[in-house]
């Protein structure tokens, strides 16, 4: 083996020093072509008639680089031959390794076997010969050291693990990936440790790998171990049923994987004087399995640790791991934890729901992701948000008690049994209290809905306060979806909560009016969002509503936020051609 390996080093030599006067050639072919070829320019210029004698003084005209395709042939010739040379020298510690190793264990079986016999040695001669007595190890013994070699059957332990991890991606969510590792471990025949050895498994990406294949793989290398040891007498311990059938020919594999693993044990078989399987429990492979779920835990540390680098925010702009970013599904753009939190909660508490931060994508923010970082309150408001947008306008239904105002579907609410003999009696689902679900009002028992229209003619007192509010401040209601929305400033162009874009028809609002004036009115609570200078009399009516909000029975109309776009008069657009 090694007179092999010198002479692959003279032969690498020999071809470096070849490519070393390759390269010097070149490089005065080179040299020489770019003298001849500015000789030329020279002597074309001199032909030419010069108007002055400033273009008598001009720069030499440089000659451009000309890049040699055999140079970078050359070069990438070398690197080849370095990476050669570089595993020539890792091979030789290899097998200097290997044979330090091998020495170590010709040793420990010599000092085990001296011992064996010391303590075997009857009194009687022990008395007699026990002070003479020594057996130096490499003097004179080596081929008594063979014989004990030979005469001791080791044990191997093999085994392979195939497990299902979690993905440590950042993208990866609850994904999972398969991770396979190898343990072996040789032993002598009083069961004591001599050489064990731990591997991982590289997994193709699409490659599907087996409980047999990995098991079989395990095997090879635990007679390549014992081999490179040069050990003659094995006999390696199997805890899988399966491949305990195929390698004592009891079974025939059909897969051609397995085919070819068994053939490769087969042939490392027969390196061996002796060598025969033997079946055992899983607990007498324990080393083995220990030392394969290492190999597989050092591979999940690998991942942790690549996966320590820092990028920075897009949005604050700040340096923060990859394990502090939040990963949008289905676009895969990526923001720190603080940020999408933030912007979660603004456009929950804004009555819409949350999208992907990047300008231009329109991904929805699942509320299954989302509840890694929301408070319980917010995960239930946007629970909450994904109802409303879910029931259509029409469909739409709020509990008329205060204290509840439980929003719920028209289908659903008719589906339900009836209370009595009228149709419109309903339950809430929430507070579980009686209503009329045509009159929307809480259940005006012994009364049909004609004759409970006809002695309340009148609008409640606080609807009537909310609309001659909305009169006083020239507020509108959203066309599709009845929105209360006010014209603070800009163009007439308005787009409500639900997209919808309309043109709000009235006199244009003065510029001192509070720019982002909103009034949203749902829940049993008025809401004044950004007011910078509201009038008195608005002030008051909402401090009126603010105080009187458990009596409010209006329900019709439920919180949004309101985007007053700013535009030029020429890309005004009527509400009824917008679809």
């Amino acid at each position: 083996m090694n007179e092999g390996i010198e002479e692959l080093t003279i032969i690498a030599d020999e071809q470096r020093r070849e490519f070393m006067a390759a390269g010097a050639v070149e490089s005065d072919l080179e040299l020489a072509y770019r003298l001849q070829l500015e000789e030329a320019m020279a002597a074309s210029l001199a032909f030419q008639p010069s108007s002055s004698n400033s273009s008598s003084q001009s720069p030499k005209p440089s000659v451009p680089i000309m890049i040699n395709d055999s140079v970078n042939i050359a070069d990438i010739q070398t690197l080849e031959l370095d990476k050669f040379e570089t595993a020539i020298k890792d091979r030789m510690i290899i097998e200097t390794e290997t044979m330090k190793l091998q020495a170590d264990l010709n040793r420990q079986i010599h000092d085990k076997k001296l011992a064996r016999d010391i303590v075997e040695m009857p009194e009687e001669q022990w008395q007699m010969v026990g002070d003479n007595f020594h057996r130096p190890y490499g003097e004179g013994s080596s081929s008594s050291s063979k014989s004990e070699d030979s005469s001791e059957i080791f044990r191997v332990y093999f085994k392979g693990l195939l497990s299902e991890e979690r993905d440590h991606g950042p993208s990866s969510s609850n994904k999972t990936v398969t991770m396979a590792g190898i343990g072996v471990a040789i032993c002598d025949s009083m069961d004591e440790l001599v050489f064990e050895m731990k591997k991982p498994l590289n997994i193709v990406k699409g490659d599907r790998m087996s409980r047999q294949s990995v098991e079989g793989q395990a095997l090879i290398e635990g007679l390549n171990a014992a081999a490179s040891l040069n050990l003659k007498r094995i006999a390696f311990h199997c805890d899988y049923y399966p491949l305990y059938q195929y390698v004592s020919g009891r079974w025939r594999p059909k897969q051609q994987k397995i085919i070819n693993c068994l053939d490769q044990v087969n042939l490392l078989r027969k390196s061996f004087t002796f060598c025969e399987p033997s079946l055992v429990a899983s607990k007498d492979v324990k080393f083995a399995i220990k030392l394969a779920r290492e190999a597989i835990n050092s591979q999940i540390s690998k991942v942790v640790s690549s996966l320590e680098k820092f990028e920075n925010c897009v949005i604050c702009l700040d340096e923060k791991s990859l394990d502090q970013f939040f990963s949008v599904e289905g676009c895969t753009h990526q923001y720190c934890y603080s940020c999408v939190k933030q912007h979660v909660e603004v456009k929950l508490l804004n009555g819409s729901l949350p999208k992907c931060p990047h300008e231009g994508c329109g991904n929805d923010l699942r509320i299954g992701s989302c509840e890694k970082f929301l408070t319980p309150k917010f995960t239930e408001m946007m629970r909450q948000r994904l109802k409303e947008e879910s029931i259509p306008v029409t469909e739409k239904v709020y509990c008329p008690y205060p204290k509840c105002s439980m929003l719920m579907s028209r289908t659903e609410i008719i589906r339900l049994p009836k209370l009595s003999s009228d149709f419109g009696a309903r339950t809430c689902y929430n507070c579980h209290g009686i209503f009329c679900i045509n009159c929307r009002v809480p259940w005006h028992e012994n009364l049909n809905c004609a004759e409970y229209k006809r002695r309340n003619p009148k609008q409640l007192v606080e609807e009537s306060k909310l609309k001659n509010l909305a009169e006083r401040n020239l507020w509108r209601q959203c066309i599709k979806c009845k929105h209360m929305i006010e014209l603070a400033a800009g163009c007439y162009h308005m787009t409500c909560r639900s997209n919808f874009r309309s043109r709000v028809e009235s006199n244009p609002l003065s510029l001192e009016r509070p720019i982002g004036f909103l009034v949203a009115y749902g829940i049993r609570t008025l809401f004044l969002i950004e007011t910078t200078y509201p009038s008195d009399k608005s002030a008051q009516v909402f401090e009126s509503f603010k105080m009187n909000q458990n009596q409010l029975l209006f329900s019709r109309i439920v919180p949004v936020v309101l985007v007053a776009r700013r535009a030029k008069p020429n890309c005004l657009v009527d509400s009824s051609r917008v679809s």
